[in-house]
């Protein structure tokens, strides 16, 4: 409805190019009304939500057990994981159930994968905080098992991710959690500042407008309103959210250190 009505306007004011532009605007109205802000039918969110609790759990409990052995750290990390985001009951059941299912040696994660990617692989930021959610998950018991690599690296490889750009993340991961509760504070300066450029994807040969473009999509990916859009639960943001407190003391830390110009 809208198209027409932005056609017939912008031919009276416009002419021909006013017409044109009023069917842009208008299609983009009737999307905008059809789907939801963004473009993404609000019918699915809870749909969504279910596939992306689902695909967390499993996908740990697949990590956990990839090095032989569900080590006490690690059961602890999904029990401090559930508590941290104060799940509701509900989910909380069914994230332990997903998480037991995930660990069976004959489970297959393409299955799960596959299903993630058909209800989720069309967001912007869904893939990339599922991704970031594992490798802490992996790196729960305090190292980097080969075989918790490889899972994760194919695991990346499905989700669209190339080895350079799951490697880039994984490091940024790694040292945006020395940003967590003031851990920085206990290294020395030069170490927390060459692990703040990292927890950016940044080095300190970028210009300061590179580190804040760096910084500024990093905040978006985990802003809370983007991601419970687009089917994030509600009540799985909290880790997202220290996430993004993380990257927000590391930046502070290069912006201090920064030569002022």
């Amino acid at each position: 409805m809208f198209k027409i009505i932005g056609i017939i306007a912008g031919s009276y004011l416009l002419g021909f190019w006013g017409a044109v532009l009023g069917y842009f605007i208008g299609a983009s109205i009737d999307r905008a009304q059809s789907y939801g802000m963004g473009g993404i039918n609000p019918l699915g969110t809870s749909q969504r939500q279910a596939v992306f609790l689902e695909t967390v759990f499993v996908l740990m409990g697949k990590l956990a057990k990839a090095d032989g052995h569900i080590s006490k750290n690690e059961i602890a990390h999904v029990e401090a994981f559930i508590k941290k985001n104060g799940m509701s009951t509900e989910h909380r059941k069914q994230a332990i159930e997903q998480f037991q299912r995930g660990s069976s040696a004959d489970f297959d994660i393409n299955v799960a994968l596959e299903q993630f990617m058909a209800a989720c692989g069309h967001t912007l930021h869904l893939k990339q905080v599922l991704l970031m959610y594992l490798i802490v998950m992996a790196l729960a018991d305090g190292k980097l098992d080969p075989t918790e690599h490889a899972l994760l690296e194919k695991i990346a490889s499905q989700l669209g991710y190339s080895t350079a750009q799951f490697r880039q993340m994984l490091e940024m991961v790694l040292n945006q959690a020395h940003f967590s509760q003031g851990q920085s504070t206990q290294q020395s300066p030069a170490s927390a500042l060459a692990d703040a450029y990292k927890a950016l994807g940044v080095t300190k040969d970028n210009t300061d407008q590179q580190i804040k473009r760096a910084y500024r999509k990093l905040m978006s990916q985990y802003h809370p309103d983007k991601l419970i859009g687009q089917g994030l639960p509600e009540d799985m943001i909290a880790v997202a959210t220290e996430q993004a407190k993380e990257i927000q003391v590391a930046y502070d830390l290069i912006k201090k250190q920064r030569p002022k110009a």
